[in-house]
Protein backbone atom coordinates (compact mmCIF):
# COMPACT_ATOMS: atom_id res chain seq x y z
CA UNK A 1 0.00 0.00 0.00
CA UNK A 2 1.40 3.33 -1.21
CA UNK A 3 1.29 6.23 1.84
CA UNK A 4 -0.17 9.49 0.90
CA UNK A 5 2.48 11.91 0.21
CA UNK A 6 3.67 14.30 3.13
CA UNK A 7 6.80 15.86 2.20
CA UNK A 8 5.24 18.75 0.14
CA UNK A 9 6.51 22.01 -1.11
CA UNK A 10 3.76 23.69 1.33
CA UNK A 11 4.78 20.90 4.03
CA UNK A 12 8.39 21.84 4.01
CA UNK A 13 8.19 25.76 3.78
CA UNK A 14 5.87 25.81 7.18
CA UNK A 15 8.12 23.75 8.81
CA UNK A 16 10.62 26.05 8.04
CA UNK A 17 8.62 28.94 8.99
CA UNK A 18 7.33 27.21 12.20
CA UNK A 19 11.53 26.85 13.20
CA UNK A 20 12.43 30.51 12.43
CA UNK A 21 8.73 31.79 14.81
CA UNK A 22 9.91 29.41 17.60
CA UNK A 23 14.15 29.89 17.23
CA UNK A 24 13.17 33.70 17.63
CA UNK A 25 11.19 32.94 20.66
CA UNK A 26 13.45 30.34 22.56
CA UNK A 27 16.14 32.78 21.46
CA UNK A 28 14.79 35.16 24.02
CA UNK A 29 12.73 32.82 26.81
CA UNK A 30 16.01 32.05 29.23
CA UNK A 31 17.38 35.33 28.48
CA UNK A 32 14.37 37.91 29.58
CA UNK A 33 14.80 36.97 33.72
CA UNK A 34 18.16 38.29 32.92
CA UNK A 35 17.21 41.41 31.34
CA UNK A 36 14.49 42.53 33.75
CA UNK A 37 16.95 41.36 36.70
CA UNK A 38 19.72 43.77 35.30
CA UNK A 39 17.88 46.19 33.35
CA UNK A 40 14.52 47.34 35.32
CA UNK A 41 15.84 45.68 38.81
CA UNK A 42 13.06 43.54 39.01
CA UNK A 43 12.34 40.83 41.72
CA UNK A 44 11.43 36.98 41.48
CA UNK A 45 7.78 38.14 41.38
CA UNK A 46 7.73 41.23 39.45
CA UNK A 47 9.84 39.02 36.20
CA UNK A 48 7.03 36.04 36.82
CA UNK A 49 4.36 38.66 36.29
CA UNK A 50 5.75 40.45 32.98
CA UNK A 51 6.64 37.15 31.73
CA UNK A 52 3.40 35.92 32.41
CA UNK A 53 1.54 38.69 31.17
CA UNK A 54 2.73 37.47 27.33
CA UNK A 55 1.18 34.07 28.22
CA UNK A 56 -2.48 35.27 29.89
CA UNK A 57 -2.48 37.66 26.27
CA UNK A 58 -1.73 34.82 24.54
CA UNK A 59 -4.43 32.78 26.15
CA UNK A 60 -6.89 35.43 25.92
CA UNK A 61 -6.30 35.84 21.68
CA UNK A 62 -6.32 32.06 21.02
CA UNK A 63 -10.30 31.35 20.86
CA UNK A 64 -10.64 34.32 19.03
CA UNK A 65 -7.88 33.03 16.31
CA UNK A 66 -9.66 29.42 16.19
CA UNK A 67 -13.37 31.34 15.21
CA UNK A 68 -11.69 33.76 12.60
CA UNK A 69 -9.68 31.01 11.28
CA UNK A 70 -12.74 28.43 10.78
CA UNK A 71 -14.37 31.56 9.58
CA UNK A 72 -12.19 33.45 6.83
CA UNK A 73 -9.54 32.68 4.91
CA UNK A 74 -6.60 31.37 6.87
CA UNK A 75 -3.28 32.03 5.15
CA UNK A 76 -4.07 35.71 5.54
CA UNK A 77 -4.66 35.66 9.14
CA UNK A 78 -1.36 33.83 9.14
CA UNK A 79 1.08 36.47 7.40
CA UNK A 80 -0.38 39.01 9.34
CA UNK A 81 0.16 37.73 12.60
CA UNK A 82 3.18 36.89 11.93
CA UNK A 83 4.25 40.16 10.91
CA UNK A 84 2.61 41.35 14.12
CA UNK A 85 4.90 38.91 16.03
CA UNK A 86 8.21 39.36 13.89
CA UNK A 87 8.26 43.67 14.73
CA UNK A 88 7.72 43.64 18.08
CA UNK A 89 11.25 42.41 18.21
CA UNK A 90 12.35 45.76 16.82
CA UNK A 91 10.01 47.40 19.46
CA UNK A 92 11.88 46.17 22.29
CA UNK A 93 14.88 47.51 21.07
CA UNK A 94 13.59 50.98 21.29
CA UNK A 95 12.01 51.21 25.10
CA UNK A 96 14.15 51.32 28.05
CA UNK A 97 10.62 51.83 30.35
CA UNK A 98 8.99 49.27 32.47
CA UNK A 99 5.52 50.15 31.44
CA UNK A 100 6.19 50.47 27.63
CA UNK A 101 8.22 46.77 27.87
CA UNK A 102 5.23 45.58 29.69
CA UNK A 103 3.01 46.82 26.73
CA UNK A 104 5.18 45.25 24.14
CA UNK A 105 5.05 41.84 25.69
CA UNK A 106 1.29 41.96 25.73
CA UNK A 107 0.86 42.65 22.44
CA UNK A 108 3.95 40.12 21.34
CA UNK A 109 1.57 37.32 23.63
CA UNK A 110 -1.26 38.27 21.54
CA UNK A 111 0.39 37.94 18.02
CA UNK A 112 2.44 34.61 19.02
CA UNK A 113 -1.40 33.34 20.00
CA UNK A 114 -2.83 34.32 17.00
CA UNK A 115 0.33 33.18 14.36
CA UNK A 116 0.58 29.86 16.33
CA UNK A 117 -3.20 28.51 16.14
CA UNK A 118 -2.80 29.37 12.17
CA UNK A 119 0.24 27.92 11.65
CA UNK A 120 -1.35 24.51 13.49
CA UNK A 121 -4.03 24.89 11.69
CA UNK A 122 -2.75 25.36 8.23
CA UNK A 123 -0.46 22.36 8.51
CA UNK A 124 -3.22 20.39 9.15
CA UNK A 125 -4.82 21.72 5.84
CA UNK A 126 -2.32 20.39 3.97
CA UNK A 127 -1.54 17.09 5.15
CA UNK A 128 -2.90 13.91 4.35
CA UNK A 129 -5.36 12.77 7.17
CA UNK A 130 -4.15 9.39 7.03
CA UNK A 131 -1.16 10.57 7.87
CA UNK A 132 -1.54 13.90 10.42
CA UNK A 133 -0.15 11.62 13.87
CA UNK A 134 2.84 11.34 12.20
CA UNK A 135 2.91 15.10 10.39
CA UNK A 136 1.99 16.98 13.56
CA UNK A 137 4.93 14.81 14.84
CA UNK A 138 7.38 16.58 12.29
CA UNK A 139 5.80 19.93 12.41
CA UNK A 140 6.27 20.10 16.54
CA UNK A 141 10.28 18.50 15.71
CA UNK A 142 10.40 22.08 14.27
CA UNK A 143 9.74 23.71 17.53
CA UNK A 144 11.68 21.05 19.10
CA UNK A 145 15.34 21.42 16.77
CA UNK A 146 14.71 25.51 17.86
CA UNK A 147 14.06 24.35 21.24
CA UNK A 148 17.34 23.00 21.12
CA UNK A 149 19.59 25.76 19.47
CA UNK A 150 17.51 28.67 20.62
CA UNK A 151 17.76 28.68 24.49
CA UNK A 152 21.29 28.08 24.54
CA UNK A 153 22.38 30.43 21.51
CA UNK A 154 20.25 32.90 23.53
CA UNK A 155 22.53 32.19 27.14
CA UNK A 156 26.15 31.79 25.09
CA UNK A 157 24.72 35.50 23.45
CA UNK A 158 24.39 36.25 26.73
CA UNK A 159 27.70 36.42 28.22
CA UNK A 160 28.93 37.63 25.22
CA UNK A 161 27.22 40.23 23.54
CA UNK A 162 24.41 42.91 24.26
CA UNK A 163 20.79 42.42 24.58
CA UNK A 164 19.78 44.70 21.38
CA UNK A 165 22.00 42.08 19.65
CA UNK A 166 20.13 39.27 20.88
CA UNK A 167 16.80 41.16 19.95
CA UNK A 168 17.86 41.93 16.38
CA UNK A 169 19.27 38.25 15.68
CA UNK A 170 15.33 37.25 16.75
CA UNK A 171 14.28 39.91 14.51
CA UNK A 172 16.05 38.52 11.57
CA UNK A 173 14.76 34.88 12.53
CA UNK A 174 11.17 35.89 12.14
CA UNK A 175 11.87 37.81 8.64
CA UNK A 176 13.02 34.98 7.26
CA UNK A 177 10.22 33.18 9.17
CA UNK A 178 8.15 35.08 7.84
CA UNK A 179 8.84 35.08 4.23
CA UNK A 180 8.91 31.18 4.14
CA UNK A 181 5.20 31.59 5.25
CA UNK A 182 4.32 33.44 1.73
CA UNK A 183 5.74 30.76 0.11
CA UNK A 184 3.17 27.95 1.52
CA UNK A 185 0.06 27.08 -0.98
CA UNK A 186 -2.82 26.42 0.35
CA UNK A 187 -5.83 24.68 -0.32
CA UNK A 188 -9.21 26.71 -0.92
CA UNK A 189 -11.41 26.83 2.03
CA UNK A 190 -15.10 25.92 0.73
CA UNK A 191 -17.79 28.54 2.05
CA UNK A 192 -18.66 28.09 5.48
CA UNK A 193 -22.14 28.78 6.52
CA UNK A 194 -22.74 31.32 9.63
CA UNK A 195 -24.28 29.72 12.41
CA UNK A 196 -25.81 31.92 15.42
CA UNK A 197 -22.89 32.77 17.89
CA UNK A 198 -22.00 30.17 20.42
CA UNK A 199 -19.77 29.39 23.24
CA UNK A 200 -18.77 26.05 21.14
CA UNK A 201 -17.70 28.72 17.60
CA UNK A 202 -14.94 30.10 20.47
CA UNK A 203 -14.30 27.08 22.44
CA UNK A 204 -14.50 23.11 21.74
CA UNK A 205 -16.77 22.64 24.11
CA UNK A 206 -16.01 18.25 23.82
CA UNK A 207 -12.24 19.36 24.21
CA UNK A 208 -12.69 20.91 27.75
CA UNK A 209 -12.14 17.30 29.80
CA UNK A 210 -8.81 16.53 27.97
CA UNK A 211 -7.90 20.62 28.25
CA UNK A 212 -8.51 20.53 31.73
CA UNK A 213 -5.26 17.64 31.84
CA UNK A 214 -3.34 19.23 29.74
CA UNK A 215 -3.62 22.25 31.46
CA UNK A 216 -2.44 20.64 34.98
CA UNK A 217 0.72 19.58 32.61
CA UNK A 218 1.62 23.01 31.47
CA UNK A 219 1.79 24.45 34.33
CA UNK A 220 5.36 22.66 35.42
CA UNK A 221 6.44 22.91 32.22
CA UNK A 222 6.06 26.96 32.10
CA UNK A 223 7.77 26.89 35.46
CA UNK A 224 10.91 24.86 33.66
CA UNK A 225 11.18 26.38 30.37
CA UNK A 226 11.27 30.15 32.11
CA UNK A 227 13.04 29.19 35.57
CA UNK A 228 15.38 26.00 35.50
CA UNK A 229 18.52 28.28 34.44
CA UNK A 230 17.78 30.56 37.57
CA UNK A 231 17.06 27.18 39.17
CA UNK A 232 20.53 25.85 38.28
CA UNK A 233 22.38 29.00 39.18
CA UNK A 234 20.67 29.07 42.78
CA UNK A 235 21.64 25.11 43.63
CA UNK A 236 25.16 25.59 41.61
CA UNK A 237 24.68 23.43 39.13
CA UNK A 238 28.30 22.52 37.57
CA UNK A 239 27.10 22.40 34.14
CA UNK A 240 25.81 24.66 31.73
CA UNK A 241 22.06 25.61 32.10
CA UNK A 242 21.66 25.78 27.79
CA UNK A 243 22.64 22.16 27.99
CA UNK A 244 18.96 21.67 30.04
CA UNK A 245 17.12 22.72 26.64
CA UNK A 246 19.47 21.11 24.17
CA UNK A 247 18.99 17.66 26.33
CA UNK A 248 15.51 18.46 26.17
CA UNK A 249 15.01 19.29 22.66
CA UNK A 250 16.68 15.76 21.65
CA UNK A 251 13.95 14.01 23.92
CA UNK A 252 11.06 15.95 22.10
CA UNK A 253 13.01 15.75 18.99
CA UNK A 254 13.25 11.80 18.80
CA UNK A 255 9.74 10.79 20.93
CA UNK A 256 7.79 12.85 18.67
CA UNK A 257 8.45 10.92 15.65
CA UNK A 258 7.47 7.60 17.25
CA UNK A 259 4.46 8.75 19.44
CA UNK A 260 3.03 10.47 16.25
CA UNK A 261 3.23 6.99 14.57
CA UNK A 262 1.61 5.52 17.46
CA UNK A 263 -0.89 7.55 17.21
CA UNK A 264 -2.03 7.52 13.26
CA UNK A 265 -2.36 3.43 14.49
CA UNK A 266 -5.09 4.64 16.88
CA UNK A 267 -3.29 4.66 19.94
CA UNK A 268 -3.81 7.77 21.17
CA UNK A 269 -4.59 7.97 25.18
CA UNK A 270 -1.86 5.29 25.41
CA UNK A 271 0.24 7.38 24.33
CA UNK A 272 -0.57 10.27 26.45
CA UNK A 273 -0.79 8.08 29.69
CA UNK A 274 2.70 7.03 28.98
CA UNK A 275 4.14 10.61 28.54
CA UNK A 276 2.36 11.60 31.52
CA UNK A 277 4.00 8.77 33.98
CA UNK A 278 7.16 10.13 32.84
CA UNK A 279 6.46 13.80 33.25
CA UNK A 280 5.58 12.82 36.78
CA UNK A 281 9.01 10.81 37.51
CA UNK A 282 10.52 13.90 36.16
CA UNK A 283 9.34 16.56 38.04
CA UNK A 284 9.62 14.61 40.71
CA UNK A 285 13.47 14.21 39.86
CA UNK A 286 14.12 18.29 39.50
CA UNK A 287 12.53 18.91 42.71
CA UNK A 288 14.80 16.59 44.44
CA UNK A 289 18.08 18.33 42.73
CA UNK A 290 18.77 20.91 45.29
CA UNK A 291 19.27 18.85 47.72
CA UNK A 292 21.11 16.11 45.64
CA UNK A 293 23.51 18.99 45.70
CA UNK A 294 24.21 18.43 49.27
CA UNK A 295 25.28 14.66 48.00
CA UNK A 296 27.33 15.02 45.08
CA UNK A 297 27.44 18.27 43.22
CA UNK A 298 29.49 16.58 39.74
CA UNK A 299 26.29 13.56 39.98
CA UNK A 300 23.79 15.85 40.29
CA UNK A 301 24.27 17.74 37.29
CA UNK A 302 24.71 14.98 35.06
CA UNK A 303 21.02 13.95 36.68
CA UNK A 304 20.11 17.09 35.77
CA UNK A 305 20.82 16.38 31.89
CA UNK A 306 19.63 13.40 32.51
CA UNK A 307 16.14 14.77 33.75
CA UNK A 308 15.90 16.95 30.86
CA UNK A 309 15.72 14.28 28.35
CA UNK A 310 13.23 12.46 30.53
CA UNK A 311 11.24 15.64 30.21
CA UNK A 312 11.81 15.79 27.17
CA UNK A 313 10.84 12.47 26.03
CA UNK A 314 7.76 12.88 28.06
CA UNK A 315 6.23 16.18 26.56
CA UNK A 316 7.20 15.01 22.66
CA UNK A 317 5.36 11.60 23.13
CA UNK A 318 2.29 13.72 24.41
CA UNK A 319 2.15 16.56 22.26
CA UNK A 320 1.14 14.78 19.05
CA UNK A 321 -1.13 12.72 20.84
CA UNK A 322 -2.99 15.62 22.71
CA UNK A 323 -3.14 17.47 19.46
CA UNK A 324 -4.62 15.41 17.28
CA UNK A 325 -6.97 14.12 20.40
CA UNK A 326 -8.35 17.95 19.97
CA UNK A 327 -9.00 17.25 15.92
CA UNK A 328 -10.22 14.23 15.85
CA UNK A 329 -13.06 15.53 18.74
CA UNK A 330 -14.21 18.14 16.15
CA UNK A 331 -15.76 18.47 12.64
CA UNK A 332 -13.48 19.46 9.96
CA UNK A 333 -15.13 23.03 9.81
CA UNK A 334 -14.10 23.34 13.11
CA UNK A 335 -10.19 22.42 13.41
CA UNK A 336 -9.18 26.49 13.66
CA UNK A 337 -11.45 26.22 16.88
CA UNK A 338 -10.24 22.80 18.39
CA UNK A 339 -6.27 23.50 17.33
CA UNK A 340 -6.99 27.15 19.41
CA UNK A 341 -8.69 25.43 22.02
CA UNK A 342 -5.90 22.57 22.71
CA UNK A 343 -3.22 25.46 22.67
CA UNK A 344 -5.52 28.00 24.75
CA UNK A 345 -5.36 25.24 27.63
CA UNK A 346 -1.40 24.65 27.14
CA UNK A 347 -1.24 28.61 27.50
CA UNK A 348 -3.12 28.62 30.64
CA UNK A 349 -0.87 26.45 32.53
CA UNK A 350 1.98 28.20 31.04
CA UNK A 351 0.83 31.35 32.55
CA UNK A 352 -0.52 30.00 35.97
CA UNK A 353 3.19 28.83 35.72
CA UNK A 354 5.67 31.48 34.83
CA UNK A 355 3.29 33.90 37.70
CA UNK A 356 3.07 31.12 40.59
CA UNK A 357 6.92 29.84 40.06
CA UNK A 358 8.61 33.06 40.65
CA UNK A 359 6.30 34.05 43.36
CA UNK A 360 6.72 30.56 45.06
CA UNK A 361 10.75 30.64 44.64
CA UNK A 362 10.51 34.19 46.40
CA UNK A 363 8.02 33.15 49.37
CA UNK A 364 9.81 30.05 50.14
CA UNK A 365 13.31 30.43 49.07
CA UNK A 366 13.75 28.53 46.13
CA UNK A 367 12.58 26.82 42.87
CA UNK A 368 12.75 23.28 44.01
CA UNK A 369 9.24 24.46 46.04
CA UNK A 370 7.75 25.21 42.99
CA UNK A 371 8.93 21.90 41.14
CA UNK A 372 7.52 20.07 44.05
CA UNK A 373 4.49 21.68 43.35
CA UNK A 374 4.61 20.86 39.82
CA UNK A 375 5.29 17.00 40.40
CA UNK A 376 2.21 16.98 42.29
CA UNK A 377 0.13 18.76 39.44
CA UNK A 378 1.28 16.37 37.10
CA UNK A 379 -0.19 13.27 39.19
CA UNK A 380 -3.22 14.73 39.42
CA UNK A 381 -3.45 15.21 35.52
CA UNK A 382 -2.78 11.89 35.09
CA UNK A 383 -5.57 11.02 37.89
CA UNK A 384 -8.14 13.28 35.95
CA UNK A 385 -6.83 11.66 32.34
CA UNK A 386 -7.64 7.92 33.38
CA UNK A 387 -10.69 8.43 35.06
CA UNK A 388 -12.56 10.77 32.82
CA UNK A 389 -10.62 12.73 29.86
CA UNK A 390 -9.49 9.57 28.41
CA UNK A 391 -12.69 7.62 28.56
CA UNK A 392 -14.49 10.55 27.63
CA UNK A 393 -12.51 10.75 24.26
CA UNK A 394 -12.87 7.70 23.03
CA UNK A 395 -16.56 7.73 23.38
CA UNK A 396 -17.02 11.47 21.55
CA UNK A 397 -14.07 10.91 18.55
CA UNK A 398 -15.38 11.55 15.41
CA UNK A 399 -12.22 9.35 13.84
Amino acid sequence: MVKDKLFTPGFCYILAANFLLFFAFYLLLPVLPFYLKEEFQSGKSMIGFILSCYAVACLCVRPFSGYMLDTFSRKPFYLLSYFIFTIIFGGYMLTGVMAVFLGLRIVHGAAFGMVSVAGNTLVIDIMPSSRRGEGLGYYGLANNIAMSFGPMTGLFMHTVYSYETIFTCSLLSGSLGMLMASLVKTPRKPPVKREPLSWDRFLLLKGIPAGISLLLLSIPYGMTTSYVAMYADEIGIQVSSGLYFTFMAIGLAVSRIFSGRQVDKGRTTQVIVWGMYLACASFLALALCREMMFWNPGVTSVIFLGIALLQGIAFGTMFPAFNTLFVNLAPNHQRGTATSTYLTSWDAGIGIGLMAGGAIAQAFGGFNYAYFLGAGLTVLSVLYFLLKAGPYFNANKLR
